[in-house]
């Protein structure tokens, strides 16, 4: 999906993660990454990794930067809750970890199941020590998520870059 002014902000993501030299990215399916997991897995220098719940993705980076590498992590806000005990390793090992997370339960959301962790998404995340950014609109997009990239793999910190409902768009329910 392009943003606003009709920048392709997954190209802007998949070209940092290139830039980083980064070599796996783990995601749970979700269409508000689509088509930036399309572009991770048709790149050859990547390797994406499909996980059965968010949480793998902490051991997929921790591993991929204890093996020299660089590990990224693609998951939808809801997933975030799942990861907190997991992000104690982010933490207490130092790992340089960058996740990427589309929003949900914020403008336009139709399903109420989505908007506690939506609403909870940054504190949480702030809570166990990640920087957190937020993206609202697609010009934003690349140069929060280089800015990030660098505070990460250069910085060594834990950075979670969020992606707003406006931007990615609000889903629709079909029957």
């Amino acid at each position: 999906m392009d943003g606003a002014g009709g920048e392709n902000w997954p190209a802007a993501i998949h070209q940092v993660l290139a830039r980083y030299r980064v070599t796996q990215v783990g995601y749970v399916p979700d269409a508000g990454h689509a088509a930036l997991i399309r572009m991770v897995d048709a790149d050859p220098s990547m390797q994406g990794v499909v996980l059965t719940t968010e949480e793998e993705g902490m051991a997929l980076a921790t591993g991929a930067w204890l093996g020299g590498g660089r590990g990224a992590l693609l998951m939808q806000s809801s997933g975030v809750g799942n990861c907190i005990n997991m992000l104690s390793l982010i933490k207490t090992c130092r790992v340089p970890f960058l996740t990427i997370v589309t929003m949900r339960g914020e403008w336009g959301e139709f399903n109420p199941w989505q908007i506690p962790m939506g609403n909870a998404t940054e504190a949480a995340l702030g809570l166990m020590d990640l920087q957190v950014l937020r993206a609202g609109t697609a010009a934003e997009v690349g140069p929060m998520v280089e800015g990030a990239a660098r505070l990460a793999y250069d910085g060594g910190a834990g950075v979670a870059v969020l992606l707003s409902q406006w931007l990615i768009g609000a889903k629709e329910f079909s029957e």
